[in-house]
């Protein structure tokens, strides 16, 4: 595949494609802010510069923890620009041309907390059940079409995520971070789903059971979630 990289941090991104191509891929880089609507157009015009999209990955966002009515807006606005809009915006842009090929894949990188919202995430987790909506009407959507719609249901993972969501303007420690899984462990799932498309991917598999937590044990975390936002406060 030739691979192209789009995020704001050049410097970053030059080195990802370095290492691609050390391995024998091609990788090209675009900086944007995915957050602008001009630049996201701008992306997708740099990207078919280089030939047909056939895969979408839409992997861009952040997080931000805390109690909703600390977090200011302008955060708040920069989250549903970078972590709903470009989702659907890309998609939108990209969608016609894999339909006329009747070939394609777009893969949103969704979380848990889009079906199991809890305490401190209340922008970030409605952002990610957006996302899960949009995911599933459309991969109905696109049934027999050829092309496919995934959104994978991630635990944390260990990347900068944490840091820069503490960094934020009120922003705390996100406690998810201790059992984040590795980079390398969701690049094997991601590479699966490629090759064997799917409605959803939960990542480690066993948090499908996330589920069941709400109308199973919704009660008992309205009571008891609160707590633990307290304690990080």
């Amino acid at each position: 595949m030739r691979v192209i990289l789009a995020a704001r941090r050049e410097d970053r991104l030059e080195a990802l494609a370095e290492e691609i191509r050390s391995t024998g891929g091609e990788a090209q880089v675009h900086q944007a802010d995915l957050g602008s609507p001009a630049e996201r157009a701008g992306l997708f015009e740099s990207a078919c510069r280089h030939g047909c999209i056939d895969v979408l990955i839409n992997n861009a966002g952040f997080g931000w923890y805390g109690y909703y009515s600390k977090m200011p807006w302008e955060t708040a606005r920069q989250m549903l620009a970078v972590n709903v809009e470009s989702m659907a915006h890309l998609t939108s842009l990209c969608l016609p041309g894999m339909l006329s090929r009747r070939n394609g894949h777009i893969i949103n990188i969704g979380s848990i907390v889009g079906g199991f919202s809890n305490q401190g995430v209340a922008l970030y987790a409605a952002s990610k059940s957006f996302m899960d909506a949009f995911t599933t009407a459309l991969h109905r959507e696109l049934r027999g079409s050829g092309v496919h719609a995934s959104v994978m249901r991630l635990g944390p993972v260990k990347t900068d995520f944490f840091k820069a969501a503490k960094q934020l303007e009120n922003g705390g420690s996100i406690p998810a971070e201790r059992w984040a899984v590795s980079v390398e462990r969701v690049n094997r799932a991601l590479w699966r789903l490629l090759n064997k498309p799917r409605r959803v991917v939960y990542l480690p598999g066993w948090l499908w059971i996330t589920q069941l937590a709400d109308p199973l044990f919704g009660s008992l975390i309205d009571r008891l979630g609160p707590l633990l936002l307290r304690r990080s406060d």
